[in-house]
Formats: C-alpha cells, structure tokens, sequence
C-alpha cells in the first residue's frame, strides 16, 4: 500500500530562522499519525509546511502521489486535505451554520460517510442547537466542535488536528478524543498534534517524535507506551 501523505527530508525556516532539519513521515490511508515532542520542536512548523502555509527550503512533500509542497494552501485543501487550526480560528461575524457551510466541498468519492451540514451535526448534536449564533460566542469546546466539523464539511481525505484539546475541560476534552475515535473507525485518515499523550496513543496507531526540528523517533503507539525513558527524554513525560 502506497503511503497518502509522504512528507520527504523537508528542511524550513522563518527567515533566517532555520525550524526543520529533514522531517520526514507518512501517513496511509485510514490511519491515525500523531506527531509529538516538546514545545518548540517544529510540530507545527511541519504542518504549516504541508498545508501550503509555509514553503519548504527542501525536500518534498506527496499527497496520494501528487507534489504539494509548491502549492498554495487553497490549492492544498482542494487535494482532499483538511484543516483543524490551533486556536480554532472560528471565522469572525459568521453563525454556526455559515461558519460550516462557507467550508462546504463536494467531492467525487466512495468513501462513507459524506460530510455534509446533517451529518457534521449529528457527529456533534450540541452545534443543532447552535446554529443560529454567532461561531465566536460560542464557549471553548463548543468552539473545537466547529472548527472540527468545519474542516469535516470540506470531505477531506486526510483531516489535521493541531492541538484540538488544548485548553479544554477534561469532559469536553474526553468528547473530543471520542469524536477522533469515531472517526477512525470510520476510516478518516488523520494526522494530529497533542500534548496528551495517553490520549493520543488511544487513537494514534503511531507516533513521529520531534526534536529540534529533527526525526527522533517513530514507532507503534505500544512501543512508544512501553519507552519509558523515551518519554522522560524527548517528550517531558
């Protein structure tokens, strides 16, 4: 099985800031990747590199064969990649509903379920009561619903999560890691940063860990729960 996501020894910088020193990783279709290490190593910086934000110095970067790395991040999304941003990043001035129908792509797949406003509000059933309010009124985790469900509404073949629980209570962060659950066993390919690794082992089926802006590690989530020492030393556990 050929990987959907191939990123390649990429190298970037923000300036004369060099962030990423050969980062290299995959993703196949229907599985769960996460990508940890401390904060500051370039977990986002790597994201931003695939999603078209930031262009890489080099290396490359596939997705389902195709080269992305030179592609604008609109262009990205089009490819079947969608977006779940640290700090949600809720549009300003829009409602619940206009917030995840403007996101709304149709594409030409066998792949089930299809995302559409009926199906994002069944996956989250707090948002149907939503719907009429303004996206930034909403409290933190109903928020993270919305910027989940948002990027769900572009039907992505591959769905990115930065830090989706960050910030939020423990019950609603537990809501959050149940949808992510759900949506593997759907199938949903997913590539995800978050800093609760426990967590993150329960959905992931492996890991790339970063150190300063380097590959360190990579491994099943079982071999990543049973290095102990690897914790302590790359992730602070």
């Amino acid at each position: 099985m050929q990987p959907m996501l191939e990123v390649d020894a990429i190298h970037a910088s923000y300036g004369a800031a060099r962030v990423l020193f050969g980062i290299s990783l995959a993703v196949y279709p229907g599985e769960a990747v996460a990508l940890a290490g401390r904060n500051g190593m370039g977990k986002t910086t790597t994201l931003r590199s695939v999603l078209g934000i930031l262009r890489p110095s080099a290396g490359a970067i596939r997705f389902g064969g195709r080269a992305i790395d030179r592609m604008a991040p609109n262009e990205v999304v089009q490819t079947g990649i969608g977006y779940v941003p640290e700090g949600r990043q809720i549009f300003r001035g829009l409602t619940v509903r206009e917030n995840l129908q403007v996101a709304a792509i149709r594409r030409k797949t066998n792949a089930a379920p299809v995302w559409d406003l009926d199906a994002v509000l069944e996956l989250f059933p707090v948002l149907r009561q939503r719907l009429r309010h303004d996206g930034q009124a909403l409290s933190g985790g109903e928020q993270q619903m919305l910027a989940i469900g948002r990027a769900l509404m572009t039907n992505p073949a591959l769905l990115i999560l930065d830090e989706a629980t960050e910030g939020l209570a423990p019950l609603v962060r537990g809501e959050i890691w149940r949808v992510l659950g759900r949506l593997k066993s759907l199938g949903q390919s997913l590539l995800l940063v978050d800093k609760h690794l426990a967590s993150a082992a329960g959905v992931a089926d492996r890991h790339y860990v970063i150190e300063k802006g380097r590959d360190a590690w990579q491994g099943t989530s079982a071999e990543l729960a049973a290095d102990v020492d690897l914790q302590r030393r790359l992730l602070g556990v």
